[in-house]
């Protein structure tokens, strides 16, 4: 009995030591605060959409490729922006051939 209570007592000294070196060589726990639940850390300006902003975008990659919630959002955005831009040429050439 007191041989399975030192086995047990040197095992939990171990796996503190283990623990406690595992925390000092990768990180003493400093993490970001999750973010709300629907919250996104994908960001695009509230208009005028450039390229850059399109070539600078990150997606959340969750455990099977990007959030699709988020891509969803980004091509709403896009086509939206698209078809402005496009109306707007449509408008400037009519108003060129008039």
């Amino acid at each position: 009995m007191t041989n399975a209570l030192i086995y047990l007592i040197v095992m939990v000294a171990v796996a503190a030591v283990v623990f406690l070196l595992a925390a000092l060589v990768f990180g003493r726990g400093e993490e970001l605060a999750p973010l709300p639940p629907g919250a996104s850390p994908t960001r695009l300006p509230a208009d005028d959409i450039t390229a850059e902003d399109v070539r600078e975008l990150k997606f959340q990659q969750v455990f099977r490729g990007y959030k699709m919630s988020e891509v969803d959002w980004v091509l709403r955005r896009l086509a939206t922006e698209v078809g402005e831009l496009r109306a707007r040429v449509e408008e400037l050439e009519s108003s060129d051939r008039a």
